[in-house]
């Protein structure tokens, strides 16, 4: 067996203790909901899984090793997803149009959700190096191969917080939809929602590599 029982037994529930602390995903999914409805709020997980999962297989051949190795690259990155939140910061709260668009523009909504999450998740370059530096300690070359091990330990932890990012995403857009017929309270549900992509921007302009 490529990953024993074993091994399992230990990493999934430290992946879902991982999975289960509010984190910059889960701030982003909460912010999508509030802002387009629930339909953007699971878009928005899906789009972070995505940036996830390429994040997962750029560090399994090496990308964050290089980030580690270069700390200019990983400035600049960093800097650049700063840069993005705070200018969907500014969007929401320039914003004068209803919190939740009708459903015919839904789709439309929850595909910009989406583009905009894997923006997110991609520009945060703590993503890679966090995976490199926790699912190797779960990885026995001796087991076979070593990319394919930390690709499905990747999955796992992908999955878990997958799952609990949508639950987050459509809680917040089904608050958003009760809310959307109370004027005075949607404008300030919007700007709360800027309030916590700008937020997320501090987060990551000041947190330690």
């Amino acid at each position: 067996m490529l990953i024993p029982v074993e091994t399992l037994l230990v990493f999934v529930p430290a992946a879902l203790a991982l999975n289960l602390t509010p984190g910059n995903d889960m701030l982003f999914c909460l912010g999508q909901g509030m802002k387009s409805g629930p339909r953007a709020g699971v878009a928005a997980s899906l789009g972070i899984a995505a940036g996830v999962l390429i994040h997962t297989l750029a560090a399994g051949i090496g990308l964050a090793a290089v980030l580690r190795a270069h700390p200019a690259a990983f400035e600049a990155i960093r800097w650049a997803g700063v840069a993005y939140l705070v200018y969907l910061a500014a969007q929401a709260w320039r914003s004068s149009g209803p919190l939740v668009a009708p459903a015919g523009g839904a789709p439309a909504r929850a595909l910009v959700a989406w583009r905009e999450a894997v923006v997110v998740s991609l520009l945060n370059p703590k993503v890679a190096v966090f995976v490199l530096a926790f699912l190797p300690q779960f990885v026995d070359p001796a087991r076979g191969s070593t990319f394919l091990q930390f690709f499905l330990l990747g999955a796992i932890l992908n999955t878990g917080g997958t799952l609990i990012n949508i639950a987050v995403g459509l809680f917040a857009g089904r608050l958003s939809g009760w809310l959307a017929t109370r004027a005075h309270v949607a404008r300030w549900l919007q700007r709360a929602t800027g309030g916590i992509f700008l937020l997320l921007a501090a987060r990551i302009a000041f947190e330690r590599r």
